[in-house]
């Protein structure tokens, strides 16, 4: 398994500064807005993202983890589990929500700070399936979850969107689901899927077929494609932020050559549930 490394943890804190200016600057009726995620407003989102923030301190720095059963359905829990968090907090006024936000979120920061970045954690499931993760990983992970709920947020409310410095590395962690997407379709060793996400903070990605499996690769760099790509897909940041967090009003990929392995590069998903 090959994974292409993407720092994140200096880019947590201004994340959140962009978040807390942003839910600042609402006025009282845009925090009922709805937002892409269907049934949560403004609030709910924001809401959801204080949760994620105690849920990591609690879980991650001090050892305190609600999981579900070994033999339930996990996204079936967390979904459950999300929205009874969001019902919950809907008596939060949204100046707590602000403060509880930053203390939550700063406290996070300042544990992430600690890690060993290139020791190995638990999976990332979408991105390793069963398999261990580097902690980097997994931290990409949280980065990527708080970009995009700030980036429905900014949708509903018709705020700017946040800075392509800031877009890049979601894309970059995000790509990682490819491989798993692919892993449903047979090609011979050698075999490359190109796949680009064309504007500011987007890039082009190889995904590779070798002896092993479907591997990620950077395109540029890489000397093992040799062969032309088998097929090309190609969308905006915007469209691939869509289709990797499987957002429904995502645009359709363009792409020529082999159809199978467009329509499974369509079913990569860099999220749970």
């Amino acid at each position: 398994m090959t994974l292409n490394r993407v720092n994140t943890v200096q880019l947590m804190p201004v994340l959140r500064s962009e978040l807390l200016a942003l839910l600042e600057g609402l006025r009282r009726d845009e925090w009922q807005a709805p937002t892409p995620c269907p049934g949560w407003s403004v609030h709910a989102v924001a809401c959801h993202l204080l949760g994620v923030e105690l849920g990591n301190v609690s879980a991650r720095r001090d050892g305190w983890k609600l999981v579900p059963s070994d033999d339930g359905d996990a996204d079936a829990w967390l979904n459950a589990f999300n929205q009874q968090w969001v019902e919950a907090t809907r008596r939060i006024s949204p100046a707590l929500l602000i403060e509880l936000l930053s203390l939550a979120g700063e406290r996070f920061e300042q544990h992430i700070a600690t890690l060993d970045l290139d020791a190995m954690g638990g999976p990332v499931r979408w991105a390793t399936a069963d398999n261990p993760a580097p902690v980097w990983l997994d931290v990409a992970r949280e980065y990527m979850e708080r970009f995009v709920h700030q980036y429905q947020v900014r949708e509903a409310v018709g705020r700017p969107a946040l800075a392509p410095h800031l877009l890049a590395p979601v894309l970059a962690t995000a790509v990682h689901a490819l491989p798993q997407a692919l892993a449903q379709v047979d090609r011979s060793a050698g075999t490359c899927v190109l796949f680009s996400a064309e504007g500011e903070g987007g890039g082009t990605w190889g995904v590779l077929r070798t002896t092993n499996g479907w591997e990620l690769v950077d395109w540029e760099l890489t000397a093992d494609c040799t062969r032309p790509p088998a097929c090309e897909v190609r969308t905006t940041v915007d469209g691939a932020l869509g289709l990797l967090v499987r957002d429904p009003t995502a645009p359709t990929l363009d792409w020529h050559g082999d159809p199978e392995l467009a329509r499974a590069v369509g079913t990569a998903k860099a999220v749970l549930g």
